[in-house]
């Protein structure tokens, strides 16, 4: 087949095209340059998965492997449609998670379609995830390796989509594929993870938001409404957050219960009071298109969160056991066993 490779720079991606043209197929290298321009120093400074130094290090790699390589402009279709919704949703009180919309909005929309116009029979990703044939037609399914699995981010794709993707990670280890780096002499065998949001600085999420953000410092109160504190701003909490306040007037540990942006407050509570049992979504998929109600499932309701009992009504979740910090604006993933059913986002607890 002819298949383009999302090519980022890293072990992950460059090891899936070379083991896509080992298996004899017609490989072409993409690297999605998404980076504001101005920002490019900022970029190469943390080695997000779009900076210069990732760019460069994707062509040496398609240099390499002797394979045509391009770096297509996707810098304002990136800023619409994931830096202005992860400000937004900041601004008032959700808590996004941008490598999701990336992939359902960039990566598999705009990208994937650009690669079927061109003729290109599949676009491949160093994604750890695998699809897998079912009885109805593909099925997306965990990786193998949990510690990498990355399915969580992949939700919102449909049976269409998956006939045209290929993860050949889904069913290595991240030790396997750095062996398979080393045996194909790829020169980002040893290279550093990337870290999960492209465009901010690993752990200074609060200081690049209040430096774009109209951020005003506010009243921290409990549960039952008595002041008991400060904070800098309600876009720099999120929930579950135990840091980042002023002094307050009882001893801690104190947990961000809840960020309230219309009334610039942040309500805090003690660690028994984040646990939830329900939680209310919205703009829900399903792989397969629809799904029977109700649904048993297990849920998983942040990244890498272990998977709880669940079942899912009419754009709720009611949890077989408590959950603690479910945050509005992460998304919630239902899976039945390895596979995935669907998902959406968290609009309340």
């Amino acid at each position: 087949m002819r298949i383009a490779v999302a090519m980022s720079g890293g072990v992950d991606s460059s090891v899936a095209a070379a083991l896509l043209q080992a298996q004899g197929h017609d490989v072409v290298g993409v690297t999605l340059q998404q980076w504001p321009r101005d920002d490019s120093e900022e970029a190469s400074r943390h080695g997000g998965c779009c900076s210069l130094n990732a760019v460069e290090d994707a062509r040496r790699v398609a240099a390499l492997l002797d394979i045509p390589y391009y770096c297509w402009n996707l810098e304002r279709e990136f800023g619409e449609r994931v830096i202005e919704p992860f400000h937004r949703d900041y601004l008032e009180g959700r808590t996004p998670n941008p490598c999701v919309r990336c992939n359902a909005f960039v990566r598999f929309d705009l990208m994937l379609a650009r690669v079927l116009e061109l003729g290109f029979d599949r676009l491949a990703t160093g994604h750890y995830a695998r699809v897998m044939q079912g009885p109805d037609g593909p099925e997306l399914h965990a990786a193998m390796d949990d510690a990498k699995d990355q399915s969580y981010m992949l939700y919102h794709l449909d049976r269409d989509r998956l006939a045209r993707i290929v993860f050949p990670l889904g069913g290595m280890t991240k030790r396997e594929v750095r062996e398979h780096a080393r045996e194909f002499g790829l020169p980002v065998a040893d290279k550093a993870e990337s870290q999960e949001i492209c465009f901010v600085p690993r752990g200074e999420t609060a200081r690049y938001l209040s430096a774009r953000l109209p951020v005003r410092a506010g009243v921290v109160v409990d549960s039952s409404g008595r002041e008991v504190g400060s904070h800098r701003g309600t876009a720099l909490y999120t929930v579950g957050q135990r840091s980042g306040f002023g002094d307050l007037v009882e001893p801690g540990p104190w947990y961000v219960l809840r960020v309230d942006a219309p009334s610039n407050r942040i309500v805090v509570g003690r660690r028994e009071e984040l646990a939830v049992h329900e939680v209310a979504l919205q703009d829900v998929t399903f792989i397969d298109g629809a799904a029977a109600e109700p649904l048993p499932c297990e849920a998983r309701l942040r990244y890498h969160a272990p998977a709880i009992p669940a079942v899912y009504e009419r754009g709720r979740l009611s949890l077989g056991e408590p959950f603690l910090g479910a945050a509005p604006g992460q998304a919630a993933v239902l899976y039945s066993g390895s596979r995935v059913l669907g998902g959406g986002i968290i609009a309340s607890a």
